[in-house]
């Protein structure tokens, strides 16, 4: 069944208007197979108009399917990310609500004011009172941070 873009748009629109069973029902007509358990109403309606589409403007090209099975298929193979290695005498300096926090890197764990823990998220829940990514806290992993969370990190030689 080819539709026109005319017809294509027209059924898109109509998607809104069905009820979750008839949805349902949709799901199993273009994809072939019963839709996920516990789909939302909005996702089936995204699957649905994604097969209309595609029937319409065609699919993915062969080399966009061949990238995208690379990816799924390394990401299967691939090891964990490692945490990031801090060697021993590393010092990470954080500043939050007003007061620099500093962390000594030792070589069973960490040392904050005086005592010793044996993960870098501790610190940080010790320090904000919320849960908290250490790594992230003290700006280990990569993200987006603004000039004011933004952490330290120096390394201390004997």
């Amino acid at each position: 069944m080819a539709l026109s873009d005319a017809r294509l748009a027209s059924k898109l629109e109509t998607l809104a208007d069905l009820t979750i069973f008839e949805l349902r029902i949709e799901w199993r007509r273009h994809h072939k197979m019963p839709p996920p358990k516990r789909l939302s109403r909005d996702l089936l309606i995204r699957g649905i108009a994604f097969k209309l589409q595609e029937r319409v403007l065609g699919g993915l090209s062969r080399s966009t399917l061949r990238k995208l099975e690379g990816l799924r298929s390394s990401e299967a193979t691939a090891p964990a990310a490692a945490s990031p290695s801090l060697r021993p005498g590393t010092k990470l300096i954080r500043d939050w609500g007003g007061e620099t926090h500093s962390v000594l890197v030792l070589n069973s764990g960490f040392e904050w004011r005086g005592k010793t823990y044996r993960s870098l998220s501790t610190i940080a829940r010790a320090i904000t009172g919320a849960h908290w990514s250490g790594p992230r806290f003290f700006g280990l992993k990569r993200q987006s941070r603004s000039p004011r969370q933004s952490a330290d990190v120096e390394n201390v030689q004997d």
